[in-house]
């Protein structure tokens, strides 16, 4: 294969280089945008009137007794039960978009000779990639770490006052509510450029950065609970616990005693944390091995 090199840019150049990554991919940034505002009013509207309705329709319904009846404002229990979910499954599915906008994206610049064109004319190989995953890294990371702080503030303003809010173990409220979500989103858009890079078109680059993205979210959702020490307990008292313990694994031993692993309220942050540290080292593997196959594809001089 020929290797196609060319001189290293000056820093006016490189930055000539980001602003052009950001006009090439302007559609994307501006879809980007306006998914994070709508979910920021979506988040802002939970934190506040969303939830502060469903609090007083549950405080009502709470109230009520077999010799009193009373009245409560259902809907307003089932609104915000719909929206947070809406909120949280979209908020959830950016590492997902992530990976099928860089699988896409790669694949199409190497399908249609755009990258190439670029190595001979202005940048190098290494600084071409290095660039188009770092403009898009900070731009997904800052909108993620937005919602994120957001979705957090929405649930705990319902938290302990809607009857019906998650629980902070719940499987999406987790990811959602902290900075896994962030690393989620870079080992998504890592995961998506390495297919793309390896694949060299654009629909097998998605689709691959898709697959890729997900079998690492189902790997990591097994791991998580396993990241920090948990507690164990045996016979009644597994269900002597209180309604925030996560009991994330049950079994039976000998005698039909009930035996259960537990992480307390107070583990949040330790398996944050963890998990988090754990996502960021594989989405610096992935990013490797971006920079491993760009050498393949352009040769031993690429840099």
């Amino acid at each position: 294969m020929t290797t196609l090199t060319a001189s290293a840019p000056a820093p006016a150049a490189r930055a000539h280089l980001a602003r052009w990554v950001v006009h090439l991919h302007r559609s994307a940034l501006y879809v980007w945008t306006g998914l994070v505002l709508a979910l920021t009013v979506l988040l802002l509207l939970l934190h506040g009137p969303l939830t502060d309705a469903a609090a007083d329709a549950w405080r009502h319904y709470d109230a009520c007794t077999p010799e009193h009846q009373c009245r409560y404002d259902q809907n307003a229990i089932l609104r915000y039960k719909d929206w947070y979910n809406y909120a949280t499954l979209a908020v959830a599915a950016i590492p997902l978009l992530a990976a099928a906008w860089a699988g896409g994206a790669f694949g199409k610049e190497l399908e249609s000779g755009t990258a190439r064109l670029a190595w001979t004319q202005s940048s190098t190989p290494v600084r071409w990639l290095a660039v188009r995953l770092a403009v898009p890294a900070a731009a997904v990371a800052a909108g993620t770490a937005l919602l994120v702080w957001l979705h957090h503030l929405a649930w705990a303003a319902g938290h302990e006052r809607v009857d019906t809010a998650k629980e902070w173990y719940d499987v999406w409220t987790f990811h959602t509510n902290g900075p896994t979500l962030v690393a989620l989103v870079l080992c998504g858009l890592a995961a998506g450029a390495l297919t793309g890079l390896l694949s060299r078109r654009t629909l097998p680059g998605l689709g691959l950065g898709l697959l890729l993205t997900g079998a690492l979210w189902a790997v990591v959702q097994v791991l998580m609970p396993r990241l920090w020490p948990s507690g164990t307990r045996t016979g009644q008292a597994v269900f002597d616990l209180p309604h925030t313990t996560w009991t994330w694994r049950s079994s039976t031993l000998a005698g039909d005693v009930p035996r259960g692993d537990y992480h307390p309220a107070s583990h949040y942050w330790p398996l944050q944390l963890t998990t988090s540290a754990l996502l960021l080292a594989v989405a610096a593997l992935l990013t490797l091995g971006c920079f491993l196959a760009l050498r393949r594809l352009t040769g031993k001089t690429a840099s």
